[in-house]
């Protein structure tokens, strides 16, 4: 099986929120084509994260599809491709490969119901000071552990990119979704894993960016607060 990562945009003619619930339903449409799917929604439920959002490129997706499948070829892969711009104003695809340092397991995912918390969806560029095994080095070897510890995830999925599958895909190297209790949306100590201390929060945010700025140009980064739905 491979991994597929699809950014999909909102057509202008649709308000945000009734797009997110016909993505949504969709789901028993798409079963049919792929092995599992999972659906990452910028929707009413995590409007209260507003200011976590964080956006450096000149069109964001609306919304985030991660699909299993038996095969990426595109000749196999097309009526997916076609059934998710039929919802969507665009669609760019990639092939990932996909890690999960951290696993969910104090909010498992319910099928066709939304997860607990929220789950913020970060969109990485290589910097160009780094090859890729130096950044790869620096993440997966360093920065891992410091994320972990230092924030209120609950789940940790890091998808790298092996190679974009539609033309015109912006070009991202990564694609990160850390999920976190729904009191993170709007409380940074909580966030941190510092709820009512703030010298505990002080210290996981200083080491936090510290390590962050080892390996992201933060004027390259998109962040995107997402309801995440395994469908």
């Amino acid at each position: 099986m491979e991994k597929l990562i699809y950014l999909l945009w909102r057509p202008v003619d649709i308000d945000a929120q009734s797009w997110a619930e016909g993505l949504r339903h969709s789901a028993p449409s798409l079963k049919p084509l792929l092995r599992s799917l999972k659906f990452n929604l910028q929707d009413a439920d995590v409007a209260p994260a507003s200011a976590l959002r964080r956006v450096s490129s000149a069109s964001p997706p609306d919304a985030i599809a991660q699909v299993w499948v038996d095969t990426a070829i595109d000749s196999r892969r097309a009526p997916l491709d076609a059934a998710l711009l039929a919802h969507s104003a665009r669609i760019a695809a990639y092939l990932v490969t996909e890690s999960q340092p951290l696993v969910n397991q104090r909010h498992p995912a319910q099928r066709g119901e939304r997860t607990t918390g929220f789950a913020q969806m970060a969109l990485l560029k290589r910097p160009a000071r780094l090859d890729v095994a130096q950044w790869l080095s620096i993440w997966h070897g360093h920065h891992t552990a410091v994320a972990i510890e230092t924030q209120s995830t609950f789940e940790y999925i890091q998808n790298v990119v092996a190679r974009t599958l539609t033309p015109d895909a912006p070009h991202y190297d990564a694609f990160v979704e850390e999920c976190f209790p729904a009191a993170a949306m709007t409380d940074p100590l909580v966030f941190f894993d510092a709820a009512g201390d703030g010298e505990r929060f002080q210290h996981n945010l200083d080491r936090m960016m510290d390590s962050v700025h080892r390996f992201i140009d933060m004027d390259q980064l998109d962040v995107l607060p997402t309801s995440q739905y395994c469908c």
